[in-house]
């Protein structure tokens, strides 16, 4: 028998309070108007969220309330919404972080960070859902402990299966700091990558462009969709809800018992999870 484990941050249903609601649709460019991709959109303080398209472009329905957004890239922005409106331009300021330099010394080939145990062999499966047509933006991730300083080379992971045409998926890296754990972004710029349409497992080995140097401390390695064919979504959001099958619009993932969070829409409530989709690192460890 086969155990699906969906895992409810990602597919729950966000409660909102009974204000109406109205639709703000815009185009989100940078500071030479060029277009800025899969951003992520929303009001955090009430889970409410999206992610632009690789345009740019954004739609979403909400309280009339601050309006914010985000991207590994660039500064953070928000938009006061007091009513409907289909034309709503956001300028983003890119963000100029330090670049890594690489210091001397002797180095080793380590994992900084493994998948985990497989709980239930092959059979216990984690999914990431579009069935309410909006769940991209949500972070799933482990968490890794750099105690001394660590250039990553590698992100692994598997996908067991992939029912979303057109997906494109990031990973995200953010340092842990304070009680109160603040995640702050390490990268300069986003990784991304497509995950094709299969019912077979797809590995990866991700080997970031930049040069990701982690100082000691604690980081937050996380998966998100950020983006799939709107064609092919619309088509399955159009069928009556008793005709939808469970698997459909789906990415699954073997579950594996590693400590993890879950990040929800637009930079909002981090909570922990148990349980994560096997994430690795590895790479060189300064002596």
């Amino acid at each position: 028998m086969r155990i699906k484990l969906v895992c409810a941050l990602i597919l729950l249903p966000v409660l909102l309070t009974a204000q109406e609601r109205v639709t703000v649709k815009g185009r989100i460019i940078n500071e030479q108007g060029e277009a800025v991709e899969y951003v992520q959109i929303g009001v955090p303080k009430l889970q409410i969220g999206t992610v632009s398209s690789v345009d740019g472009l954004f739609e979403i329905e909400m309280p009339c309330d601050t309006l914010e957004f985000f991207h590994v890239s660039y500064h953070p922005a928000s938009y006061p919404v007091t009513g409907p409106s289909d034309d709503v331009v956001i300028i983003l300021q890119e963000q100029e972080l330090p670049p890594a330099v690489l210091i001397g010394g002797n180095t080793k080939e380590k994992y900084l960070l493994r998948p985990g145990t497989k709980i239930l062999g092959n059979t216990g499966i984690i999914s990431f859902s579009l069935q309410n047509g909006r769940s991209e933006g949500r972070e799933l991730g482990s968490v890794a402990q750099v105690r001394k300083t660590f250039l990553v080379k590698d992100i692994l992971l598997s996908v067991h299966s992939n029912h979303i045409p057109g997906c494109v998926a990031s990973i995200n890296i953010y340092r842990i700091e304070g009680k109160k754990e603040s995640f702050v972004n390490v990268l300069h710029k986003p990784i991304y990558f497509d995950v094709a349409v299969s019912n077979d497992p797809q590995p990866f080995d991700i080997q970031p462009d930049e040069t990701l140097l982690l100082e000691p401390g604690k980081y937050f390695i996380a998966f998100q969709i950020v983006g799939c064919d709107n064609a092919a979504l619309q088509d399955f959001l159009a069928k009556p809800e008793e005709d939808r099958q469970f698997w459909e619009m789906t990415v699954d993932f073997i579950i594996h018992f590693k400590s993890s969070y879950v990040r929800d829409v637009a930079l909002g409530d981090v909570k922990p999870l148990p349980v994560n989709i096997g994430i690795a690192v590895k790479g060189l460890e300064y002596q």
